[in-house]
């Protein structure tokens, strides 16, 4: 265990994930699955699920509504970040940022070059930040990038960026 680990809660999160696709289904949805599995194992509570369209509407809205719950903590997004003109999750989620976490992004692309897809890491857009008194990531869609995002990055800060914004409650 590192000096950094002790340090941290691990206060159960609550957790909403949100797929954005115009084409996945409750039953293809395999990263959002696999997002909810891994909360699951590490003893956090995915509260709810959604899929809605990759349109820019459809995500603030959606977003809009879940900034307001009392009992979610954090929103998982998968889906919508790519460089298609379809694609605009980071496009609508940047905007509504209070603070981006632009570390995550940075890492994320870092990580996703060196164990993952090499060069094609340069496509991949991911973003983090707080809207309002939670926090948000937004990864890619495929479960390779929700794995590596997940373990690498996501979870083991989870209750760490929780607890940061709990202070302001």
């Amino acid at each position: 265990m590192s000096v950094h680990q002790h340090k941290r809660a691990t206060a159960s999160v609550h957790c909403m994930i949100i797929t954005i696709s115009d084409t996945r289904t409750e039953e293809t949805d395999k990263s959002g699955n696999l997002m909810a599995d891994l909360l699951t194992e590490s003893g956090h509570v995915v509260c709810d699920r959604s899929i809605i369209p990759d349109e820019g509407n459809a995500i603030l809205s959606k977003l809009l509504e879940v900034s307001k719950q009392e009992n979610i903590d954090i929103i998982l997004t998968n889906g919508g970040t790519g460089i298609a003109c379809r694609d605009v999750t980071i496009e609508t989620i940047q905007p509504m940022l209070d603070k981006e976490m632009t570390g995550f992004g940075e890492i994320f692309r870092m990580l996703s070059y060196q164990e993952d897809i090499g060069s094609a890491a340069i496509l991949s857009r991911a973003i983090a930040g707080v809207i309002g008194n939670k926090a948000i990531f937004a990864t890619p869609g495929s479960s390779g990038a929700v794995k590596l995002a997940m373990n690498k990055l996501i979870i083991p800060e989870l209750s760490h960026v929780a607890n940061e914004l709990r202070k302001d409650k």
